[in-house]
């Protein structure tokens, strides 16, 4: 369970705006509690029960708080901390093992904040890549206006793309590949079984893409394969699968050193 904590009406304003865009954008379902009381109590109870907290107050607050059940890195839950205006994301505790420097990549990139990390492995660097799918002959119109949507959703740059990927019943779209040589983008296609391999990764499952191309779902699955081969550790989505009349597309993310 992830706990928005928030102690002030600004931190409540921006713990509104994260619980709907964790559950848009990454899946996540989020409760918002605003000044709960009793306030250590509370929020000890729900780290000791395992729950991500999303502290948006002072992080000395937090670390006071928290002290007396902190056990280790290995069993800790993750604790993010960010200012009221969501100008920075902090993770605090179980940066690695909990995965809150990964949460706090993809709260910032959702906010267009700041990402601090602190811990040892700061340097790792995040591989954006972009997974599309389309109608045949989809007029190229479609397919940059879901691209530059796509970008805007992750709060990404262009120059931060490593690739632009899809099926390979798609390796002779020229939309796509027009698209890619605009942007001076490679464009990587997988075939369905390179594909399935992330298939327990995405956001849905489609069972007429299945039908029609032999996988349930090719933008995601096309972007999660891509930023996973070029680290060749597992990949995540920054943005779940968007479309228009004629295209889909989505970003996926894994880190390198």
């Amino acid at each position: 369970m992830v706990r928005i904590v928030a102690l002030t009406d600004a931190g409540q304003c921006l713990g509104l705006k994260l619980k709907v865009i964790l559950a848009e954008k990454l899946g996540l379902e989020a409760d918002l509690w605003y000044k709960p009381q009793p306030f250590g109590e509370r929020l000890r109870e729900a780290f000791s029960a395992g729950d991500t907290l999303l502290c948006i107050c002072a992080s000395g607050i937090v670390v006071r708080t928290l002290a007396p059940v902190i056990q280790d890195k290995h069993s800790d839950p993750a604790v993010l901390v960010l200012d009221e205006l969501g100008r920075y994301v902090i993770p605090l505790l179980s940066g690695h093992e909990g995965g809150a420097n990964d949460l706090a990549h993809s709260v910032a990139g959702l906010l267009k904040a700041e990402c601090v990390l602190t811990t040892a492995k700061a340097y790792l660097k995040p591989v954006y890549t972009v997974g599309m799918g389309c109608e045949r002959d989809c007029p190229s119109s479609f397919l940059r206006e879901i691209f530059d949507q796509c970008l805007s959703d992750a709060g990404i740059d262009i120059s931060q793309v490593r690739s632009i990927n899809s099926i390979d019943l798609k390796a002779d779209e020229v939309g796509l590949m027009a698209l890619a040589k605009a942007l001076d983008k490679p464009f990587r296609c997988y075939n369905t079984d390179e594909l399935a391999t992330v298939e327990a990764q995405l956001s849905e499952r489609s069972d007429y893409v299945f039908e029609t191309v032999g996988v349930y779902g090719v933008a995601e699955s096309a972007a999660l394969v891509a930023a996973s081969e070029v680290t060749g550790s597992a990949a995540e989505l920054v943005v779940t699968k968007i479309k228009n009349a004629k295209a889909t597309c989505s970003i996926a993310r894994s880190f390198q050193i």
